[in-house]
């Protein structure tokens, strides 16, 4: 998903796609060494503001379908005891929660955190009034009534989540705060509402990884001279791609990797003509997560980062595992920039504990249950979260198929004779979801 502006969750109250308007109110700036800025069209945050808000009413964004019945599949991400296991390694304490979806646009995430958390109250927030009019559409169709009522829909800034009532166990925000003015503001706000042992999902784009992309940017920026008209930008700018050789890079990589996407009009002016856009290395990232005082859990895509599919030599795959973890993925990023197109990760805000299993007994006396994110199971050959295929060794397959049944770890694995190394792997790969006794 590569979309939205500014976020902010606020009082989920009754209200079956109910639209707030809220007054934006002034905050002290915050900032840290600021990342490489792309495109930065105008002086003042007011006018970044409106001119992002006039975007995403003219291209209300992500331009996901609306559709006449639930969700289809799940995304890990926005099912909250999965992420919160993938988080914590266990279960969450309770599931009626609250869910804010900060920069929500159409609704696209809104609907799956509704759909995929029965118990939960989600808010979803954007600037963009068009953007909120689809999501609520959106909502009414998707999720049913009953569903719907538990949503509530608020017109308002990142920056006035302030002004929201109560705290929220989980917070989604993806595609946003590298389209404000200031992230690390745009960040504390948010750290601001999320409850103490909560979770925040974050996702802002990677500066080495979007190289092609942040050329064809600023070359438009030229060519409109400043002025604001994205539907006339759109026409432009497929104009230059269809003008440019087949083998510059720039046409390359558009029709490689991004056409698909930017079939459609507001996808190509979300990447391509947004007024406002910050992107990121390893470096300021973590700067900006290490001044927000929040505790990094991990990238919410492992995989990018798995060293070995990066370097196919055992001896160097060893010697770059040995650097600090923080080396280790600007490793990746430096060596393979074009996978790095982003950055998705969960923060916490302390006090947040992380469970160990290496104790086997207090493994064997937990209970857990399987992932409803994964696809496949019973057969040896399943799809993880992220439709990834994994393949269950003769023990774990035993092992899953008791734990069906009795939901004890320590039953499933005397009746399987799974050793705990490989139930600890389940673990981590969110496949099973422990609670501790």
């Amino acid at each position: 998903m590569e979309a939205g502006f500014v976020a902010g969750g606020g009082l989920g109250t009754k209200s079956s796609g109910l639209v707030r308007r809220c007054s934006r109110a002034a905050t002290v700036r915050c900032s840290v060494a600021q990342p490489e800025r792309n495109v930065t069209r105008f002086d003042t945050e007011g006018e970044i503001t409106s001119t992002v808000e006039k975007l995403y009413d003219a291209y209300p964004f992500p331009p996901d379908p609306l559709i006449d019945e639930e969700p289809i599949g799940y995304n890990w991400r926005w099912h909250y005891p999965t992420a919160y296991s993938f988080c914590a390694k266990r279960a969450p304490e309770k599931e009626d929660i609250r869910i804010l979806d900060a920069g929500c646009g159409t609704g696209c995430g809104t609907e799956y955190l509704v759909h995929l958390n029965k118990q939960a109250e989600v808010v979803g927030i954007d600037l963009s009034s068009g953007a909120l009019e689809v999501a609520t559409e959106r909502l009414s169709r998707s999720v049913g009534k009953d569903n719907a009522a538990r949503a509530t829909l608020i017109q308002k800034s990142i920056f006035d989540a302030h002004e929201l009532d109560g705290e929220f166990d989980m917070i989604n925000c993806v595609g946003v705060i590298h389209h404000t003015p200031d992230p690390l503001r745009a960040l504390l706000a948010l750290k601001d509402k999320l409850k103490p042992g909560g979770i925040l999902h974050i996702f802002v784009y990677a500066l080495n990884g979007r190289w092609e992309i942040q050329l064809m940017q600023k070359a438009l920026a030229l060519l409109q001279q400043g002025e604001v008209d994205f539907k006339g930008g759109v026409e432009l700018g497929r104009k230059v791609f269809a003008a440019l050789p087949k083998e510059n890079r720039l046409r390359k990589r558009e029709e490689s990797r991004w056409a698909a996407e930017n079939e459609r009009d507001a996808t190509f002016a979300d990447m391509y003509l947004h007024p406002q856009e910050i992107d990121y290395t390893i470096d300021t990232l973590f700067e900006m997560i290490d001044a927000a005082e929040l505790k990094f859990i991990g990238f919410s895509n492992p995989r990018t980062f798995d060293l070995a599919r990066v370097l196919e030599d055992k001896d160097l795959v060893d010697m770059a595992k040995s650097l600090p973890a923080r080396d280790q993925y600007r490793l990746v990023e430096n060596l393979d920039p074009e996978s790095v197109t982003h950055f998705e990760f969960f923060l916490s805000k302390e006090p947040f504990e992380t469970v160990d299993w290496s104790d086997t007994q207090m493994l064997h006396s937990a209970t857990a249950t399987i992932s409803p994110c994964i696809h496949g199971f019973p057969n040896k050959t399943i799809f993880d979260g992220d439709y990834f295929p994994i393949v269950l060794s003769d023990a774990q397959f035993e092992f899953l198929t008791s734990l069906s049944d009795s939901g004890s770890i320590g039953s499933a694995a005397n009746e399987s004779g799974c050793e705990a190394e490989e139930i600890v792997a389940l673990i981590d790969q969110t496949i099973i979801i422990p609670t501790p006794q």
